[in-house]
C-alpha cells in the first residue's frame, strides 16, 4: 500500500490524491508512489479521466529541499531522468487529466500540474517555478511544458525571476485554464472530468497523442501521425458504433464500448 499517494475509482474518474502534509514535498518516495497511481489509472479500464489532487488547503509546495541537501552531483547525474519522469507521469495517462489546485502548487508540484492536459486552481492558489532561489532550474519539465504552454519569453521571466503568481495572473498568461473558489476546486475538476466516463477512450487516447506527439515535432511530421492515428481508429468498434449512431440519431448520442 502507499503511504503518501493513492488512487481512489469513483463513476469512472480517478483521483490521485497526494496525501504527504503539512505541504506535500514531492521526495522521492512521493515521486515513485506517483509513477505508480499514474500507471494504474492508466491501466484501470474503469477509470475513464484523471484528476490529481492534493488536498483542500494545498496542492503540493514542491520537491523536498531537505532531501536536495543530501544528494550529491554524481547521485542526481543518475536520477534526474527518473525525477523528470516521475513528477511528468500524468502526461503519459492516455487519458483527459485535469489538476485541482488548491493553495500552493510551486517548483515539482506546479510540474506535476504541467503534465496534466487541464489546470483549475482556487483564487487563492499560488503557482511558479522557484527553483532558481535554490540555484537551480526545473528538473521535471518545468523548462520545457511551461514554454510549450505560454511561450519562451514569459517562462523565462518566471524561471529567472522565480516569482509567484496568482490565480488571476495565471489564468491571464495561460498557467491555469479556469479559476474557481477554492472550495469548489474539486467539484470543478469532477464537472470536466465526468463528461469524458463513457466516452471513446481509443479516440479520447489518439487525440492525446496526436496533440502532444506533433507537439514535439515539424509540422510534415505532425500531420504524418495524425494521419496515422485517424485510419488506425477505423479497426474500432466505437468509430462504427459512432457512425452509425450518427447517422440514425444525430450527434451525440453514440453508445460507447471502448474497443
Amino acid at each position: 500500500m502507499a503511504e503518501f499517494v493513492r488512487l481512489e475509482v469513483e463513476d469512472g474518474i480517478g483521483t490521485i490524491r497526494l496525501e504527504r502534509p503539512p505541504m506535500n514535498a514531492l521526495n522521492r518516495q512521493v515521486q515513485t508512489e506517483l509513477q505508480a497511481a499514474a500507471k494504474e489509472a492508466s491501466e484501470r479500464s474503469d477509470v475513464y479521466a484523471v484528476i490529481v489532487y492534493g488536498g483542500e488547503k494545498v496542492f503540493a509546495a514542491g520537491a523536498d529541499v531537505k532531501e536536495f541537501a543530501q544528494i550529491s552531483h554524481a547521485e542526481m547525474t543518475l536520477r534526474a531522468k527518473g525525477l523528470s519522469d516521475a513528477l511528468g507521469a500524468l502526461a503519459s495517462v492516455p487519458k483527459p487529466t485535469v489538476a485541482a489546485i488548491t493553495g500552493y502548487a510551486l517548483g515539482g508540484g506546479f510540474e506535476v500540474a504541467l503534465g496534466c492536459d487541464r489546470r483549475i486552481a482556487g483564487d487563492n492558489a499560488k503557482v511558479g517555478q522557484p527553483e532558481i532561489l535554490l540555484g537551480l532550474i526545473p528538473g521535471g519539465g518545468g523548462t520545457q511544458r511551461l514554454a510549450r504552454l505560454i511561450g519562451p519569453s514569459k517562462t523565462k521571466d518566471l524561471l529567472y525571476s522565480g516569482r509567484f503568481v496568482g490565480a488571476q495572473e495565471a489564468l491571464e498568461i495561460g498557467m491555469v485554464d479556469e479559476v474557481v473558489a477554492p472550495d469548489d476546486v474539486y467539484a470543478a475538476a469532477v464537472r470536466w472530468a465526468k463528461q469524458f466516463v463513457g466516452g471513446p477512450v481509443l479516440a479520447l487516447a489518439a487525440t492525446k497523442a496526436a496533440v502532444d506527439g506533433g507537439l514535439d515535432t515539424d509540422l510534415e511530421s505532425g500531420l504524418k501521425l495524425e494521419s496515422h492515428l485517424f485510419a488506425a481508429l477505423f479497426a474500432t468498434e466505437d468509430k462504427k458504433a459512432g457512425v452509425e449512431s450518427f447517422i440514425e440519431n444525430g450527434p451525440g448520442k453514440a453508445k460507447f464500448s471502448g474497443n
